[in-house]
């Protein structure tokens, strides 16, 4: 039973993956591991990084920074699976840290183009628009 459980649990996990939702780093809403590189020190929530198990004996780990929606980083212990993190030291970066000077340095680093709503859908009116002219000659062209 434990194990039917865990195996719907998985399965409604990677249910928006599934359903084709892709966020990757330096984009709004994505939450995972990211990269500080030539940055600033972030805004993080604790001043300690969080560890919920210890690595082995004689092994360091360095922290690494995670973007986390609120309340995973209250809750580390039930989380850190989702992020494969539970034995690695942990700063959780602030949400308006990672909008305002991550998610745009990282644009501007990746040569990422500032896409916006508005933009992309402007781009699939005019998908649609020629699409509907096409289709009206169902593709025979004139006779």
């Amino acid at each position: 039973m434990k194990r039917f459980l865990w195996l719907a649990a998985m399965a409604a996990a990677s249910a928006p993956a599934l359903a084709g939702v892709s966020v990757t780093v330096g984009q709004p809403g994505f939450y995972g591991r990211i990269d500080i590189g030539n940055l600033p020190e972030p805004r993080v929530i604790y001043a300690e990084p969080v560890v919920i198990q210890r690595a082995p004996m004689g092994e360091v780990r360095e922290p690494i920074y995670l973007h986390v929606p609120q309340g995973h980083e209250r809750n580390w212990r039930k989380h850190c699976r989702q992020y494969n993190a539970c034995g690695q030291p942990v700063y959780f970066v602030h949400d308006d840290w990672y909008q305002k000077e991550y998610v745009p340095r990282y644009r501007e680093d990746h040569g990422e183009a500032r896409r916006d709503d508005q933009g992309e859908h402007r781009g699939d009116e005019r998908d649609r628009g020629r699409s509907d002219d096409r289709s009206r000659d169902h593709g025979h062209g004139e006779r």
